[in-house]
């Protein structure tokens, strides 16, 4: 029996996925739910399960846009299981015999360009509207290029292929290569220059002292290491409780525009931005607000490996009121964070140095960071976007009393 296996919709917004790599070759014999294919969508990448065990055949090339339902791939039920390597060893060895012969009939072209009358024609270099306005995009001269077209005239492939000049080399290695961006990384691309032209993106800055911080990890981290098998308590569950109490101070923060309207939710969907193997991915912690220091811990690290290791699915990163970002665990001192569409907020840390500051009028020496928050000023003003930074800051300063309750033992459930 021929079974056909269409794409699965990872989402209901998704209608395309995109083949990034068939994990199998056409003709093996695959088993079911053997991984054959990760898919690119514009949410996430995810493995395709072979459906049944049999003889694969492949029905679309790596890098093809394959619309949700359509075939991929064909599985004859009815193929048997090769016995071991010996079998496909004879076959393996026919492609060295025609060798020869395809040396031979490559070999015939060579006369072509000697017979091109590129240089006579009137077309020769000369492009394609098509290509024109490509050229123009990326600022080439067209006499730069060589048309392969009839007569020399430089066609839309041309276009697309031609590289902007780099200088005159003086030496050394000057390789290049041009990969195609995979649907993931579009689809970031596409949202990050939407929340630039569609928004009216601003950011306020303030920094945080944090030695309180500090104090609390040093004296009970190993104890909650201990006791919630393993979980490290970080940096990010102070921030998302943090930001979780300023959003019901600041409600503004946590809602978003649709059209003329504007959409305030009672929840604090907590979107954290994590680096996975695939680009940039923001898993969503669900209902922040309810989970103790253990709870956010816990999702944080459950939702980073599922990123790392590329299991992370549509529905993880689906949602999201509002965004954390880290860029100080690469070493970024201060940055303006790109708000996460169609969020109004997004809470930018940074990486912590020990600086000098005044302290009840004398120099002392803290661990500092720079925090940003960038927000939409169209639904949120400067008092609430300054409030709101301001009370994050207050928390991360005073998380005894403002994020515990006084009782550091009962918080961290120790």
């Amino acid at each position: 029996m021929i079974l056909e296996m269409k794409v699965p919709s990872p989402g209901e917004s998704i209608k395309e996925v995109e083949i990034a790599t068939w994990l199998v070759k056409d003709g093996d014999y695959v088993e079911k739910d053997q991984a054959i294919a990760e898919v690119d969508s514009d949410k996430a990448t995810l493995e395709l399960p072979a459906e049944m065990s049999g003889i694969i055949t492949l029905k679309a090339e790596e890098g093809d846009a394959v619309a949700v339902g359509a075939v991929v791939c064909l599985i004859d039920t009815d193929g048997v299981k090769p016995a071991g390597d010996a079998a496909a060893a004879p076959a393996a060895e026919a492609p060295k015999a025609e060798a020869p012969k395809a040396e031979v009939k490559a070999e015939a072209p060579k006369a072509a360009p000697v017979q091109a009358p590129a240089a006579t024609s009137y077309a020769a270099g000369t492009p394609s509207p098509a290509a024109r306005k490509i050229l123009d995009e990326k600022n080439i001269a067209p006499a730069t290029v060589s048309g392969t077209g009839k007569g020399g005239r430089i066609t839309k492939d041309d276009a697309v292929n031609a590289v902007p000049s780099m200088g005159t080399p003086t030496g050394g290695n000057r390789g290049s290569e041009r990969t195609k961006l995979s649907m993931l990384r579009r689809k970031v691309a596409e949202r990050l220059v939407a929340a630039k032209n569609e928004t009216a993106m601003l950011t306020t800055f303030n920094e945080v002292n944090m030695t309180p911080i500090n104090l609390i990890r040093n004296e009970y981290k190993d104890a909650f290491k201990a006791k919630h098998g393993g979980l490290g308590l970080g940096y990010m569950s102070f921030f998302t409780k943090a930001v979780t109490r300023a959003l019901e101070l600041y409600p503004d923060v946590n809602s978003m525009m649709d059209g003329d309207y504007k959409v305030a939710y009672d929840f604090a969907d907590i979107s954290i931005a994590v680096s996975g193997p695939k680009g940039l991915m923001v898993p969503v912690v669900r209902n922040a607000e309810n989970l103790s220091f253990r709870g956010i811990e816990a999702e944080i690290k459950r939702l980073a490996l599922r990123a790392r290791d590329g299991q992370i699915t549509v529905d993880d990163m689906t949602g999201g009121t509002f965004t954390i970002t880290n860029g100080g665990v690469f070493g970024s001192m201060l940055s303006t964070p790109i708000i996460n569409p169609p969020q109004s907020g997004i809470l930018g840390m940074h990486n912590i140095i020990e600086r000098p500051i005044a302290v009840n009028g004398k120099v002392e020496i803290h661990p500092m960071m720079y925090v940003a928050l960038s927000y939409d000023h169209r639904i949120i003003d400067g008092r609430e976007s300054v409030g709101f930074l301001v009370a994050v800051k207050e928390a991360l300063e005073n998380p005894l009393e403002l994020l515990m309750n006084g009782d550091a033992k009962r918080a961290l459930e120790l």
